[in-house]
């Protein structure tokens, strides 16, 4: 009598053609951007797109990226007009990646011709990563989470 392994669990819905994934994984590029290349481009100094605060006020004030601008999702079709030039893309924040406020944002500005995209891990993991937050008393930074970025290091080298 011959035994089967089980097949693996990570692999019971076989991996999508190559062509397939390709295109699966470019889209998600073209629709998202990390904290970390979020930051580097903010450190650049010309970004190429301005960085939208979705939260309301109370999560704006407890600390924010600096220099984002504040655009609460329930105020984007009022609002987004005389804060954004269509013609800069935008680049959507929240909470983190257990809330899906960026992406309601996104698709609002979407929805009304933005170009745009999600920087996920939202300001948990900006803070996690150790970069700057400004708070109502300051600019604040904490130490890195060494179980999301490499400490002591400028970027993950993905």
């Amino acid at each position: 009598m011959t035994t089967q392994t089980p097949a693996s669990p990570a692999l019971r819905t076989p991996p999508a053609a190559p062509a397939e994934a390709a295109a699966f994984f470019a889209a998600r590029l073209a629709f998202q951007a990390d904290v970390s290349d979020v930051h580097a481009s903010l450190d650049s100094g010309a970004p190429g797109f301005v960085l939208l605060d979705s939260r309301g006020d109370a999560g704006w004030r407890q600390g924010h990226v600096p220099g984002a601008i504040h655009l609460p999702t329930a105020d984007i079709p009022a609002r987004a007009g005389s804060l954004l030039d269509p013609a800069v893309p935008v680049v959507t924040y929240c909470w983190g990646p257990g809330c899906d406020g960026a992406t309601r944002a996104a698709l609002a500005l979407a929805q009304l011709g933005y170009r745009v995209k999600e920087m996920i891990g939202g300001i948990e993991y900006w803070i996690r990563e150790g970069f700057p937050v400004e708070t109502v008393a300051g600019t604040e930074r904490r130490a890195a989470d060494p179980l999301t970025v490499p400490v002591g290091s400028v970027s993950c080298a993905c």
